[in-house]
């Protein structure tokens, strides 16, 4: 192994081959099913869309802070030296600080901009605001808010619950059935955050068909799952999974089948949803001919696949796409539910999963180890938001939410500043949040590449690429520690976000406090052997950081944990290993949330409908069900611009799938450009057919860079988030719903003109000298 160097990416680990002049990727050879996205990370295409200089927007720099803002996204930027781009950051937020106090600071980061544990944008910029006084933060994720806010209240936290997952090896050695709503798809568990090791999935699924387990995929979509085997498809109408779960758990419990006892010694709350279940409290029995209309599928297939569950090792898995939608509680609660009725939680290849499938690291038997971290320091700042109400807070300062069972109120923005992550990909209804991002006076953002965020910022940052710094990359269990080192020189004037905040720091009088007196190098050693002596306690040792940095790798599998079933402990003994909910059992129902008097979210699992389903208008002109999920070829919106991500595309614009009879009532063909359309907004996309996809649903992926026409405002790539809804999945979570959305597809409404989402916007070069003009600047 000595001489191999490594860059490890989300997409996995990749050899560095060639020489200074002419750099390549390649797969790490022990990667069975390597991922070739990061493949193109020093792709040409890419460096196209490079951010050169620092730049700020010249109404900005010529007016100052607050000026033209509906201006943003389409006037030129003005290039700067570092030290003046850095002064100019470091006085705005001396500005704002002293004129309206640090909550008036939003620290905006999705923390997937690097698979390093120091160059990591998240925990630098939160460091760094730390030390001049904190910042509104955001709450939870937009993979999982509506997760991470209920699971607490049943079972345990999702972040517990993503390492605790019953082992592949497990399963293919005890599992018989295999229940996916959502399906497993492949193409999400080419990542890990922090990096994914040897990819798995595949390899496992395989290994559970050949051990005899059948599998059935609950979703619109068949061509998530693949085992190499047969799959049984049942093609449900999308929402409706509760409902569906509940009908299954309606016939088990009307032939006798849930485990009572169970129920008893594990549970809380059983009888509450018991009654409901029945129809004892609503009139309403939830059986296979009530969920018949709902999910599209015979009643009589919903009884067998019951009978079926309650007559095999049976595990029930759920795609985190479920809980991105109206009352995306509801699923992950009735699933624990319906596997706590069969009563095989905590037993070898039975119990349930709440992501397998949707990151390479969920079912690994690696050692739980927790990696290297940089401290963040303490925010004494307590305003927050939960991640996906950024748009309702910059609209509307001092109003009112709920989160959690909790009163607060949104702050009063000022000045965002960016670091990691791309709003204008992964929030919902992009139109709106255009016209929100006008009310800040400061936008300030760290990019390596011009995308819609950048391009609508103040000021932009530009920053190194993973592939242009060294880092430690290490995610618990995906069973390898690697130092990863350059690639390439840094493009432009790039710098690291740490060098970056370091300079602003200077200017502040914070430097010390930000740097402790380390340059890179030093952090690196010092979070290294923090580190290890953390695992030698745990009997885990590695070599020091300088044999380490030498050797490129090291393999921990020799300390995997084969045979990890999730709630094992629990199952054996509840009294000694309790879960940690209030009645340290599982909560079937909870009287917390019941306490919590919320309407679209009661104390127990309960079907509720999407909230687009309710309008009989809405869903006449707009009769398709779209889903927005991740792209195969990218994460997220990383990497759009790169030679991988464009061949997936049509035409220039990301594929829209279709059924191939959906299209036919449509008079549409394959490969054309269609324009998709409802309410909130308009894209087009190239239109792409398949017997794979349900009728009535189409699937349009994430990630293409926001392209609206600067003059009808139609999106010109693909984004399907200029369609999808702006609304919380309920006043529990306020979590994302961009998967409850209906939409209709057609032959473009006006002439299509060509995609701009990767061009550059105007740049202008400052002569050596010339300062901002001082004239005509807004109060502010």
């Amino acid at each position: 192994m000595g001489g191999i160097r490594y860059s490890a990416a989300h997409w996995g680990v990749y050899e560095i081959e060639g020489g200074p002049g002419e750099p390549r990727l390649v797969p790490m050879r022990e990667d069975p099913d390597a991922s070739p996205i990061g493949l193109h990370q020093l792709a040409p295409e890419l460096a196209a869309v490079r951010v050169a200089r620092p730049a700020v927007r010249k109404s900005w720099l010529d007016y100052g802070p607050g000026a033209r803002p509906e201006l943003r996204g389409k006037e030129p930027f003005v290039e700067l030296d570092w030290d003046e781009a850095t002064k100019l950051v470091a006085d705005d937020l001396t500005r704002v600080r002293s004129a309206h106090g640090n909550a008036a600071i939003f620290g905006g980061s999705y923390g997937w901009a690097s698979a390093g544990r120091f160059h990591h944008a998240q925990s630098q910029i939160h460091r760094f605001l730390n030390c001049i006084g904190g910042y509104v933060a955001h709450r939870d994720s937009y993979s999982l808010a509506a997760a991470r806010v209920i699971l607490p209240h049943v079972v345990g936290s999702m972040d517990e619950l993503m390492k605790a997952h019953t082992s592949w090896d497990v399963l293919a050695d005890h599992c018989e059935l295999f229940v996916s709503f959502g399906g497993v798809p492949a193409k999400n568990a080419q990542i890990s955050q922090a990096g994914a090791g040897r990819h798995r999935l595949q390899g496992a699924l395989r290994r559970m068909a050949e051990a005899g387990c059948e599998f059935v995929n609950i979703s619109p979509v068949a061509s998530g799952l693949n085992t190499g085997g047969p799959v049984e498809w049942l093609p449900i109408r999308p929402g409706s999974d509760t409902a569906l779960m509940l009908a299954l758990a309606h016939d088990i419990h009307a032939r006798g089948r849930h485990d009572r006892d169970f129920l008893a010694r594990y549970c809380t709350g059983w009888e509450t949803f018991e009654a409901y279940l029945t129809g004892a409290t609503d009139g309403q029995a939830k059986s296979a001919d009530w969920a018949a209309p709902l999910t599209g599928l015979p009643a009589e297939q919903i009884r067998d696949l019951a009978r079926r569950m309650s007559e095999k090792r049976t595990m029930i898995n759920a795609a985190w796409s479920l809980q991105r939608a109206d009352h995306g509680e509801q699923p992950f609660w009735m699933l624990i539910t319906l596997a706590a009725m069969l009563g095989q939680i905590g037993l070898p290849g039975g119990g349930f999963g709440v992501g397998y499938g949707c990151e390479n690291s969920i079912g690994s038997a690696h050692a739980r180890l927790s990696g290297p971290s940089l401290p963040q320091g303490r925010n004494p700042v307590d305003a927050f938001i939960p991640v996906a109400r950024i748009a309702d807070m910059l609209e509307n300062p001092g109003a009112p939410f709920t989160y959690n069972g909790g009163h607060y109120r949104y702050p009063d923005i000022r000045l965002i500043y960016w670091a990691g992550g791309n709003p204008f990909h992964h929030h919902q209804d992009l139109g709106r949040l255009e016209r929100a991002w006008r009310k800040p006076e400061t936008i300030v953002v760290h990019e390596p590449f011009w995308t819609p965020t950048a391009r609508r910022a103040d000021i932009v940052l530009p920053v190194t690429m993973p592939t242009e710094r060294e880092d430690i990359s290490y995610a618990t269990l995906e069973g390898y520690l690697i130092a990863s080192r350059p690639v390439s020189a840094p493009s432009g004037m790039a710098l690291d976000d740490y060098e970056i905040f370091r300079r602003i720091a200077v200017h502040m009088g914070v430097e010390a406090a930000f740097s402790e007196g380390r340059d890179t190098e030093a952090w690196l050693r010092h979070l290294y052997e923090g580190m290890r002596r953390k695992w030698s306690a745990a009997g885990v040792s590695v070599a020091d950081f300088d044999t380490f940095r030498e050797v490129g790798r090291i393999d921990l599998s020799a300390h995997d944990e084969l045979g990890r079933i999730c709630l094992g402990a629990f199952r054996a003994d509840p009294v000694a290993a309790p879960l940690p909910t209030p009645s340290g059992r599982i909560e079937i129902a909870s009287d917390t949330i019941a306490g919590f008097g919320l309407a679209d979210c009661p104390g127990h699992p309960v079907w509720q409908p999407p909230i687009e389903w309710l309008g009989a208008d809405a869903a006449a002109r707009y009769p398709l069900h779209l889903i927005s999920d991740q792209p195969a070829r990218r994460l997220h919106s990383q990497l759009d611009a790169s030679p991988h991500s464009r061949a997936g595309k049509i035409s220039g614009r990301e594929p829209i799938t279709m059924h191939p009879a959906d299209a036919a009532e449509r008079g549409l063909a394959d490969g054309e450009v269609v324009e998709v359309v409802n309410d909130r907004g308009c894209c087009l996309a190239g239109l792409r057919l398949s017997d794979q996809m349900m009728r009535g649903v189409v699937r349009l992926a994430t990630g293409a860079w926001f392209d609206p026409d600067p003059v009808s405002g139609r999106e010109r790539h693909g984004n399907p988030n200029v369609l999808t809804a702006d609304r919380p999945a309920s006043s529990l979570s306020q979590g994302c719903s961009a998967q409850s959305c209906l939409v209709e597809v057609r032959r473009p409404s006006a002439p299509v003109t060509p995609p701009q989402a990767f061009d550059r916007p105007g740049l202008i070069a400052r002569p050596a000298g010339e300062g901002p003009r001082d004239q005509d600047k807004p109060t502010v």
